[in-house]
């Protein structure tokens, strides 16, 4: 028997990117009850603020859902991490930081999918409104005054400055923003950090609208069911301190627990493909085909070196005196290496002439590791992890039974096709290209990885195969389009097509992923999104469909 946990007008599942911002916007009007649901617990701890902490976050099942792929049939047949975030700001309070939106091209085609309103002039001023870039007046495109921190990196390490300087010497251009609608080129990347902390979408949105009283935020708390009567949205079950409990709405209950999250909860509701959820036990309460497909991720493959004749982070982490000098000073500073995001430089660019836009995208730090997240070198080195921007295979996200707190199935399909298998090549021999150049041959850098002997094409891609991992982007399993398309979940409303009263808000709706960094779309996605759902709310349509 449920406990009755009382009516409100939006119930939101899910407090992480998209969560926290439409908890913002829905709570600002103090006649809407408002209710954030969230799996995970609070977001007070040191390493999810201080901007060097990635690597533990990753390792740390407090934050990190931890979840693992099915093994890929076209990598090894390997099972890996699918790192996602839990708690407060959810991915956003473990991720990289990176503060990227795209390129112009991605909107355009998802209006040209059939979603009107959806295009890059469409949503830019959606962008504008949460931002506080630090240089608002260098483009009309920025904004000033939102409350997501965007700041430009100043990085102290020689080895990064001078990996600018010989990708441009192999002939990526220069330039110093990605986020005009063009991305092409290499900089200095800007990152979502405010004087030297991480700024969450939980510390940007959340915290400033914890003091209203219309809002509630209950943690610790797994979403189990949503509560339909006919074809209507009516509430949900959520499974907290042992107790399973429900809640009512009188308005709409929006989902935005991410393109692992969201389908989940639909499928475990009876609204999924109908051969799936017959599979799992699950009575069919509305089929939609494409709940829980359409998954997307921009793979990537990593590569690192060893350098001498200068200082980067390994030697500040593996040096006792140095490591101690560098977390006092941050105590007591805010600055220096801890409050740095750990890629610092990105490059956009083309792995052949032939491509109308750049395919795929490089993120280079100032440490070296024999694996991502594990312990770093004593010498001193650098990494770059290469992201391919426009991955052609699909995967998915399915239920393996009716109980939502059972992982689900996920499977990437990373390296399925031919094109891609030629693209994992081509952005090794990229790679070495830059390192060949003459800037850095006074580093004299040897490569860890892939290593010196992996020379042929056979060869590089059978370490692509043994290594290729996810780089934190998975998107679209809840795809936005027209009704003509069968495939589709949400409309360009990003309502769900046949329930009424239930809309899904995060990226999990990107009919096709971003070319980048996703968690600013996903803020533009939950920006636009609450102002629909308040729009629909003054002409007395909640959501109906």
């Amino acid at each position: 028997m449920s406990n009755k946990f009382g009516e409100f007008d939006y119930i939101i599942v899910g407090a992480g990117s998209a969560g926290c911002l439409l908890a913002n916007r829905l709570s600002r009007d103090p006649s809407i009850k408002v209710l954030l649901i969230e799996a995970g617990g609070s977001d007070r701890n040191f390493w999810i603020h201080a901007p060097v902490g990635l690597g533990r976050l990753l390792a740390d099942s407090r934050y990190n859902w931890d979840f693992k792929s099915e093994p890929e049939p076209h990598a090894d047949h390997r099972v890996t991490a699918v790192p996602r975030g839990k708690g407060l700001g959810g991915s956003s309070s473990i991720n990289a930081m990176c503060y990227i939106r795209g390129h112009a091209r991605d909107y355009d085609l998802w209006r040209q999918f059939g979603n009107q309103g959806w295009g890059w002039d469409d949503v830019l001023p959606y962008f504008r409104r949460f931002e506080d870039h630090p240089r608002p007046d260098s483009h009309p495109a920025h904004g000033a005054g939102g409350e997501l921190a965007v700041s430009d990196t100043q990085s102290p390490w020689e080895i990064l400055h001078e990996w600018k300087r010989a990708a441009i010497q192999s002939g990526i251009p220069e330039t110093d923003d990605f986020n005009r609608g063009d991305n092409e080129g290499v900089a200095f990347v800007q990152a979502t950090i405010r004087a030297g902390r991480r700024c969450s979408a939980s510390q940007a949105f959340l915290r400033p609208a914890l003091r209203r009283s219309n809002l509630r935020v209950v943690l610790n708390a797994h979403v189990c069911g949503l509560s339909l009567e006919g074809r209507r949205a009516t509430g949900v079950t959520f499974w907290q301190e042992g107790h399973l409990r429900a809640a009512e709405t009188r308005g709409e209950v929006v989902l935005a627990a991410g393109a692992i999250g969201s389908p989940q909860l639909l499928q475990v509701s009876g609204i999924g493909p109908t051969e799936l959820l017959q599979n799992c036990g699950v009575t069919v309460r509305h089929a939609l085909p494409g709940v829980g497909e359409n998954m997307q991720d921009h793979w990537q493959l990593r590569v690192s070196y060893r350098v001498s004749g200068t200082v980067t982070m390994n030697q500040w982490i593996t040096n006792p005196v140095r490591r101690y000098a560098m977390g006092a000073y941050y105590l007591v500073t805010r600055g220096g290496p801890m409050s740095m995001q750990p890629p610092q430089i990105c490059a956009f660019t083309r792995t052949d002439a032939s491509r109308e836009v750049p395919n795929i995208q490089f993120h280079v730090s100032p440490y070296s590791s024999a694996a991502l997240g594990g312990a770093v070198h004593a010498e001193p080195g650098f990494s770059s992890l290469i992201a391919v921007l426009h991955p052609n295979s699909v995967g998915h996200c399915r239920i393996r039974s009716a109980d939502a707190r059972q992982q689900p199935a996920i499977l990437h399909n990373f390296l399925a096709t031919p094109e891609a298998r030629e693209v994992a090549v081509a952005v090794i021999r990229m790679s070495r290209r830059i390192i060949a150049q003459d800037t850095l041959a006074r580093f004299s850098p040897v490569e860890l990885a892939p290593g010196a002997d992996v020379r042929t094409d056979d060869e590089i891609l059978g370490y692509a195969r043994e290594s290729v991992m996810t780089a934190f982007h998975q998107s679209g399993t809840c795809k936005m389009g027209p009704a003509s398309d069968e495939t589709t979940v949400v409309d360009a409303r990003l309502r769900i097509r046949g329930i009424d009263a239930l809309r899904v808000v995060d990226a999990s709706i990107m009919p096709s992923v971003v070319s980048g960094n996703t968690n600013a779309a996903t803020l533009m996605i939950a920006e636009k999104g609450a102002e629909m759902i308040l729009a629909d709310r003054k002409r007395g349509a909640v959501c109906f469909v």
